[in-house]
């Protein structure tokens, strides 16, 4: 169930003493070939963690051999100093898998800010690299969380051959290309181009569609890594829906374990003249702050979801707007509909499906309620 169910692949998750609490804060995983073929997406933020500037430049030449992962410590907004220890981390990984460092992705999540201490991880990739198995995927997802209250993984099985994945992701959580850290494997022989194809398609549809709390990362990044050690070359169909598959199983993981979340909402939009539409509205419904809030506190307010639908650059009239909640149509025709004392909202998924009347497109978007929980979280994260 993680990124070493797929053949041709090994991983390690071990404590290197990079985080002070002393828990597993180092993954690597590996790709034992025949194939090394690679694709990413990473965040659209401007301002980009070193190992995304990195991992950027490796995967121009479509190939990854091994991916080295941090916790507790972003290595973000480190100046020159921080792409040298990002480059001293693959250079290290290569030495020690006796592969280039330029097949070397680095991914780092953690506080932004603060140089990694090279001392603790240089050193923690020779003992992550004596711990490499193929059963190691589960202590790689472990070694990747920082806020995550469990592990994430996910497989999707085809016929003969496999995809699999891990992520992390409890904060940050809003699109642009990806929004966490998440390496998927398959042993299907895909070459790079089909890769990269394959995994924007599936991003765009997932992660690019959880916007927990509006705040885009610094370091976000997708890998999708083929080994080709299965000797099977998919139908593309069957393959891209496995991949969508698995990242929407780790997307849907990562709303439910959103920080200090006690909703995880799901928002339809139908009837929207485009696709674009829809998206647009679905985020501007989840990043409602005030919707959030009366979601939490289990109060169906449907005069929040159209202010938020309001605030668009959409097609809509607003006297043909629809809103249910839980399946209650508590607005119709941009006015009073159902009683929305019939909303049963004691339950952790609130649906909440917006009817723009103006086409036949559909999106849905993941996000959460707002608690003090969240707050008190990210008051004293750094501390």
């Amino acid at each position: 169930m993680s990124v070493t169910a797929a053949k041709g692949f090994t991983a390690a998750g071990i404590a290197a003493g990079i985080k002070e609490s002393g828990g597993p804060d180092l993954a690597l995983v590996v790709n034992q070939g025949p194939r090394l073929a690679a694709a990413g997406v990473f965040t659209a933020n401007r301002v980009k963690a070193a190992p995304v500037l990195w991992s950027q430049q490796v995967l121009k030449g479509g190939q990854v051999s091994a991916v080295v992962l941090n916790s507790g410590g972003a290595n973000a907004c480190t100046g020159p100093e921080g792409f040298q220890d990002t480059h001293a981390t693959a250079e290290k990984a290569a030495e020690v898998l006796g592969h280039s460092a330029g097949e070397i992705a680095v991914a780092s999540t953690g506080l932004i800010g603060v140089r990694l201490p090279m001392d603790k991880l240089l050193p923690g990739i020779d003992k992550a690299a004596a711990e490499l198995s193929a059963h190691g995927g589960e202590k790689a997802a472990i070694a990747i969380k920082t806020t995550d209250t469990v592990h994430k993984t996910a497989v999707a099985q085809g016929e003969g051959w496999t995809v699999g994945g891990m992520a992390k992701g409890a904060g940050m959580l809003a699109p642009g290309l990806a929004t966490m850290l998440v390496v998927l494997t398959t042993d299907a022989d895909v070459d790079a181009e089909g890769l990269d194809a394959t995994l924007r398609s599936a991003t765009r549809q997932t992660f690019d569609r959880v916007d927990s709390d509006g705040c885009m990362s610094t370091n976000d990044t997708v890998l999708l890594l083929a080994s080709g050690a299965s000797g099977i070359t998919p139908d593309a169909a069957a393959f891209a829906e496995a991949v969508r598959t698995v990242c929407d199983d780790l997307a849907r993981q990562l709303i439910g374990d959103a920080e200090g979340a006690s909703k995880d909402i799901r928002i339809e939009v139908v009837g929207a003249a485009t696709e674009d539409d829809a998206v647009e509205v679905g985020r501007s419904i989840a990043r409602n702050n005030l919707l959030k809030c009366a979601i939490h506190g289990e109060d169906p307010n449907w005069g929040r979801v159209l202010s938020a639908i309001g605030t668009t650059s959409v097609a809509f009239d607003p006297d043909k707007l629809n809103v249910a909640i839980n399946g209650v149509w508590v607005c119709r025709n941009g006015s009073v509909g159902e009683d929305r004392d019939l909303v049963d909202m004691r339950y952790r998924e609130v649906s909440i499906t917006a009817d723009l009347a103006e086409g036949t497109e559909t999106a849905v978007i993941w996000a959460n309620d707002l608690t003090a929980d969240y707050v008190h979280e990210n008051s004293a994260y750094s501390s």
